[in-house]
């Protein structure tokens, strides 16, 4: 097995109140912040989060958590493994 496979991973959750107030767990790195964007790296891949008036409330680096208050309009996942249906087509 490798060692990716071994590591116990952490419970990834989002957690969103009213679209104003988010919770992330298992958040590895923040790549960048601003009151528009925030750009965190999980266990499942690259989480954007865009809104308006966004601030960081809590980062706790040992529970890997994460709470961001302001106006949230988008949560998107960037994941750069390839897929399974691409992988087989180009076999």
């Amino acid at each position: 097995m490798t060692e990716e496979k071994n590591r116990t991973k952490t419970p990834h959750h989002l957690i969103l109140e009213e679209r104003n107030f988010l919770t992330v767990s298992a958040v590895s790195d923040i790549d960048s912040f601003n009151e528009e964007t925030a750009v965190l790296f999980t266990e499942l891949g690259e989480l954007t989060i865009r809104g308006s008036g966004l601030h960081m409330n809590k980062l706790n680096v040992d529970t890997g958590e994460v709470t961001i208050e302001g106006e949230i309009h988008t949560m998107v996942y960037t994941d750069d493994r390839p897929k399974k249906l691409f992988a087989r087509l180009f076999q």
